[in-house]
């Protein structure tokens, strides 16, 4: 793990726009996925839009990746739309002003000289197990507060190679957190035959653990398993199955504003002594899970966040994992609402479509209620 850009100078994009009435939180900070590192080669240059901003992702020829602020200081052309690599620099596609990875000006093609006022801001960028493109976010510029985690699966010869899903969900990151310490929603979203059971859930500093028994629902019965996640920020979220497979899933969801977000799944599936059954047996486990991912999106698409929920004496801790959350925004919540809702639909009256049945659903008793 090498982190390959520092924090070059201050951001030339303005503050990202928080659209009002969504949510009371704005954009958290930490480390975020911004690619799949077979995403950007040598040389090539990307936009990207994450953070409320307009962003350009690049590979320099020497391998390096870097993220900066997308425009240019000269006469504002988008670094991501037409920009090329030069060596370790990256030129504007307008009139050729070329910068380095820090953001400076290292180059005027018709002049002499250099303008050292001429910056793009640029953002602390980890790749990590040759796979993930991993930027670290402050909305005031901060230098990253802890490092980036690097799980001991990356390198397991035992574990399959990686196999990947990549989401839009139109919620904030938060409200998909949240899922992590839900159990009940399983068994109403989901189907599965019997709530599972949290039989702990930690947080100190960044990281928040919860671990947990879970009863999987197959063709041949019901398998005793776990669901055990490691939540290393805002935007890293390990999770460990266990009972029909071993299956390792690092989920990454990243702000594209305060009121979306995208999520990439990443997923290694441990060997078993036949290769056949490993790829069977895994394609149906990744299934499921991104399957419940559809079945969970129009409850965070259309839910309202209440400030204050009625909670039952036996719900999970839904306030202690927003207390461990609310560390990750650096700017303190709106507090004049106790209920935030999402936008009027804008095409008439919604109807909802439920997603196909998981595998929770086909197979479980017909006595569940």
């Amino acid at each position: 793990m090498a982190t390959t850009t520092p924090n070059g100078a201050a951001a030339t994009a303005p503050p990202a726009t928080e659209p009002e009435g969504r949510y009371p939180f704005g954009i958290p900070f930490g480390w975020f996925q911004v690619a799949w590192s077979h995403e950007l080669e040598r040389g090539q240059v990307l936009p990207r839009y994450y953070f409320g901003r307009h962003l350009v992702l690049w590979r320099d020829e020497e391998g390096v990746a870097h993220l900066n602020d997308a425009f240019c200081p000269h006469l504002g052309a988008h670094l991501g739309h037409g920009g090329s690599v030069i060596g370790t620099d990256l030129a504007c596609p307008f009139h050729g002003w070329r910068f380095c990875g820090d953001g400076t000006n290292t180059a005027i093609p018709y002049s002499e000289r250099t303008n050292a006022r001429a910056t793009i801001g640029s953002y602390p960028l980890v790749e990590l197990g040759d796979h993930f493109l991993y930027a670290w976010f402050h909305p005031h510029g901060d230098e990253p507060h802890w490092p980036l985690h690097e799980p001991e699966e990356l390198h397991d010869p035992a574990f399959t190679d990686w196999s990947t899903r990549h989401f839009s969900v139109a919620a904030a990151t938060q409200e998909l957190g949240e899922n992590a310490v839900d159990g009940p929603h399983f068994r109403y979203v989901h189907n599965t035959e019997i709530v599972p059971e949290i039989q702990s859930y930690d947080t100190e500093g960044h990281v928040a653990s919860m671990r947990s028994i879970q009863r999987f629902p197959t063709p041949r019965g019901v398998v005793d398993g776990r669901i055990d996640v490691d939540n290393h920020g805002p935007g890293m979220g390990i999770t460990r199955f266990s009972g029909i497979v071993d299956t390792f899933l690092i989920g990454a969801a990243i702000p594209v504003d305060a009121t979306r977000c995208e999520v990439r799944f990443s997923f290694k599936v441990r060997r078993l002594d036949d290769g056949d059954a490993t790829s069977g047996v895994g394609k149906a486990f990744i299934s499921e899970v991104c399957k419940q991912l559809e079945e969970d999106r129009p409850i965070w698409e259309n839910k309202a966040h209440l400030t204050r929920p009625a909670l039952a004496d036996t719900d999970p801790p839904f306030l202690k994992f927003r207390k461990w959350y609310a560390q990750f925004y650096a700017d303190a919540p709106d507090t004049t609402s106790a209920v935030w809702t999402p936008p009027p639909p804008t095409d008439g009256q919604p109807v909802y479509l439920p997603p196909e049945a998981t595998a929770s659903r086909r197979h479980r008793p017909d006595d569940v209620g």
